[in-house]
């Protein structure tokens, strides 16, 4: 592991906290190596936007042991119960998006579950932003606000007619843009998986899909029991 120090932001009316590591892995040349040398697939069950290929467990290990204090220091969770790891590629075009991958997502409704987003990309390959839906003013979507927000968002998606295909990078007339991190190489990135959110995807984007030209990101999933005391 790299020796960089992590730091805390927060973001939001919710408070949300995300984790910010730079440096994280002490040799990140191998990471892409291991990358190149994977057969990628399309991703099942699952609204990213590109193709996907499993992570040494090495790493994952690593990983765990290295973020396991942060997480009970900064999200209070405790009780790893699960984890899942995969190198990822932003390859899919604009025009072939599915309706919700136009719009900011959240993984999960779980609170007990965090992403780990570790960017192996040059900082022009696009970082990460987070977002609130206005009309709800939720910045998270739990349990309990799945069914109300996905209710609103479809009646204003019937309101408004089509919407183009496009990612969401910014401002739109339903979400606000509260927070951002910069792709950098090597950086990691640590938030709830309930936390709105999409990549930083631009209208310039090169959609590559050889592992040392593109969106090369090691994109890990904690799950814990719950919330610590």
């Amino acid at each position: 592991m790299g020796a960089g120090e992590p730091r805390v932001m927060v973001i939001g009316a919710e408070r949300a906290p995300v984790v910010v590591i730079d440096d994280f892995f002490s040799d990140p040349g191998y990471l892409i190596d291991c990358a190149a040398a994977c057969t990628f697939g399309p991703v099942v069950n699952n609204l990213y936007p590109g193709v996907r290929a499993p992570a040494p467990e090495s790493y994952v290990r690593a990983v765990v042991g290295r973020v396991a204090p942060l997480v009970y220091e900064v999200f209070g969770l405790t009780g790893l119960t699960g984890r899942t790891c995969d190198f990822s590629l932003v390859t899919t075009r604009p025009e072939q998006l599915q309706l919700l991958q136009a719009f900011p997502h959240f993984d999960s409704t779980d609170t007990g579950r965090l992403a780990v987003l570790h960017y192996l990309c040059p900082p022009a390959m696009g970082g990460t932003s987070f977002y609130r839906h206005r009309s709800t003013g939720y910045e998270s979507i739990t349990g309990d606000r799945r069914e109300p927000y996905l209710e609103r968002l479809g009646a204003e998606l019937k309101a408004s007619g089509p919407i183009e295909r496009t990612y969401v990078n910014g401002d739109t007339p339903l979400f606000e843009r509260i927070g951002i991190v910069d792709a950098e190489h090597n950086r990691l990135v640590i938030y709830r998986s309930v936390t709105l959110h999409s990549g930083n995807i631009g209208r310039d984007f090169e959609f590559d899909s050889d592992p040392r030209k593109g969106r090369l990101t090691l994109n890990t999933f904690l799950h814990f029991q719950g919330e610590s005391g």
